[in-house]
């Protein structure tokens, strides 16, 4: 998808699985399953859709999926299918870890940062100047070359869970980052290079961001969490994760009236079928609009 001079990129990290109600909150599943069709034991296949962002300057990657460093029983009890896989998508592109300039984390859950990392015996060994990096890392950024963008709150979330937050969050994925000297925390608004910035989209953490991309006069959002699939542009969609629903609500409304004055392309992470959509208002209703790719 070209965006005026940048490539917009999906980059699959496979899917894995979830509860049906659990990504629709306190929508019944007689609306919800019209939508998404569950298996047998009432799960959705989510699809890990990440994005990247090739821009005359840079290469940026936005959420590095579910990642390769998951134990056999956590992979059995969310089904979780590879290939494909970030890796192998990269690499589909002529693009080495290394080619990558900047990773962006909506935020640190476990499907949206597993990439991030990788282990010791699986990597290059090797930090951005072709140095080794400290024997005695087992687990070590999987792009050396690269800024990981996340913001302060979340970071100081993820780093200090509480009971309801703690298995979201696997501390080997993001503290590494800490440690090669790779992380860059930020707070609310930040442009990332002219053209691409990260805005706080509070919701679904009080941390999570969304990415804003302008090129030629064109915009396009990168939701995250914020609107993992299609559905949820219906007002009352929310997902039983979503921490701060009421805040999430209002912003929600806020951003879709902005789409659909300015026409934004709309990226959403975790639908089976639609990746980019826009969104129209007919009638008095906001009706999407996918886009074939």
């Amino acid at each position: 998808m070209k965006l005026g001079k940048f490539d917009l990129i999906p980059i699959s990290d496979g899917s894995f699985f979830l509860d049906g109600g659990t990504m629709f909150g306190v929508v019944p599943r007689v609306l919800w399953e019209k939508i998404y069709t569950p298996d047998e034991l009432n799960r959705i296949e989510i699809p890990l859709n990440c994005l990247l962002i090739k821009t005359p300057d840079a290469n940026i990657l936005v959420d590095t999926g579910i990642g390769n460093k998951l134990d056999e029983k956590f992979r059995e009890i969310y089904s979780v299918k590879q290939p494909p896989d970030i890796e192998s998508g990269l690499a589909n592109l002529g693009l080495k870890p290394e080619d990558i300039d900047f990773v962006i984390n909506t935020h640190l859950h476990f499907d949206h940062c597993g990439w991030n990392t990788i282990f010791k015996s699986e990597s290059s060994a090797t930090d951005c100047s072709g140095k080794p990096w400290s024997a005695n890392k087992e687990i070590l950024p999987t792009f050396p070359c690269a800024k990981y963008i996340i913001q302060k709150q979340e970071w100081s979330d993820a780093t200090h869970p509480n009971e309801r937050t703690r298995a979201s969050y696997f501390k080997e994925n993001f503290i590494p980052l800490e440690n090669s000297g790779q992380l860059i925390l930020v707070e609310g608004e930040y442009e990332i290079l002219p053209g691409v910035k990260v805005i706080n989209t509070i919701g679904h953490t009080k941390g999570h961001q969304s990415v804003m991309i302008e090129s030629e006069g064109k915009k396009a959002i990168f939701w995250g969490d914020f609107m993992p699939t299609s559905a949820h542009i219906r007002i009352p969609y929310l997902t039983s994760f979503d921490l701060y629903p009421l805040e999430l609500i209002e912003l929600k409304k806020k951003f879709l009236k902005q789409a659909v004055a300015e026409n934004w392309l709309l990226i959403f992470e975790h639908d089976p079928k639609i990746v980019f959509a826009h969104i129209k208002e007919e009638d008095g209703k906001q009706v999407l609009q996918p886009i074939n790719i």
